[in-house]
């Protein structure tokens, strides 16, 4: 099958490229390689896929209805999927630099429904958030039928809202598919660097405070990168009856608890900055999952104190601590 996939200098996209890769599809990706985080993350993940010549980087701003649009139809390629995960991630950014959500997020989104509308692309899988859930109480899941998400309470979570809303739309007026996917936390053993859990564990090893909002007591249900993938590669297969999914663990552990595991892991101590919720920041995250687990027929398999021990060892070995011990 031949891929169109966005926003692909991102983990997530990243490793569902190097599986697609290695199944012998052709994927094209699309990314502006912004500075939102190290561009070097993104180069050497890109480097690493040039290595196969089923794949083709177009480096285009998703904002820019023309450029994308011309240089897509001059590939001359007949794309089975568009895979759309181009966003503007973070909750907290968005409070500072409102405005790139609307242009990545919105203006983007828009530009890639049009762009499957012209060109004839009837299958669209994109990420969602589980942000677009309201603020809902500590252990109580988030269901993609029965919980609200019509109160988005940060402008990254509206931005996905409207995405959402977007597609409902063009699936209605063009028999575009599409698909969206609220995803829960993702990681994985090596990191972004504005992640709450690298976060965590650069402060403890470089001895400075972290800031712990609300007071620690929120909780998270992190959700590990091959779990999603897994998901991903069976919602290509799927059937389309429906057409959204929380993809999640569906085992979420407050953040102080994240904490005393790093610490036990480690044994080093992170000194904490407690402090208020952030504007825009949900108390929970708790993922539903039976629709994924009844439809997608997947199930998470992944155990968070197993990564976790993981990833401090890449992160040790990547800055070359043990030499420094």
């Amino acid at each position: 099958m031949n891929y169109l996939i966005t926003g692909t200098s991102g983990f997530i996209w990243f490793h569902l490229t190097l599986k697609l890769l290695s199944l012998g599809h052709l994927v094209v990706w699309i990314d502006n390689e912004n500075n939102y985080y190290s561009q070097e993350l993104k180069y050497n993940r890109r480097k690493r896929l040039e290595e196969f010549s089923n794949f083709k980087f177009l480096k285009i701003d998703i904002s820019n209805n023309t450029e994308i649009l011309n240089l897509v139809v001059n590939l001359n390629i007949k794309f089975d999927y568009i895979i759309h995960l181009a966003a503007q991630a973070w909750v907290r950014y968005s409070l500072e630099n409102p405005q790139i959500y609307i242009n990545t997020n919105i203006i983007g989104f828009f530009n890639i429904l049009e762009l499957a509308r012209q060109l004839w692309i009837k299958k669209i899988i994109y990420a969602s958030s589980s942000s677009v859930y309201w603020n809902t109480e500590i252990n109580t899941k988030s269901s993609e039928i029965n919980s609200n998400t019509n109160n988005p309470i940060s402008l990254y979570a509206m931005t996905k809202k409207s995405n959402e809303l977007l597609a409902s739309t063009y699936e209605h007026l063009y028999n575009i598919t599409c698909i969206w996917l609220r995803f829960f936390t993702v990681y994985w053993p090596r990191w972004r660097p504005d992640m709450a859990y690298f976060k965590f564990l650069n402060s403890i090893y470089t001895n400075e405070p972290v800031e712990i909002y609300n007071n620690g007591i929120s909780i998270r249900d992190f959700t590990y990168i091959d779990d999603i993938i897994s998901w991903i590669e069976s919602c290509i297969k799927y059937n389309w009856n429906i057409r959204i999914f929380n993809l999640g663990n569906s085992k979420p552990i407050e953040v102080n608890e994240f904490i005393q595991i790093l610490e036990s892991i480690t044994k080093k101590k992170l000194i904490k900055n407690y402090i208020w919720n952030q504007a825009g920041d949900v108390n929970s995250t708790f993922a539903d999952t039976n629709l994924a687990k009844n439809e997608l027929w997947r199930e998470t398999k992944h155990n968070l104190a197993d990564w976790l021990d993981t990833f401090i060892n890449r992160y040790i070995e990547y800055y070359n601590l043990n030499s420094k011990n």
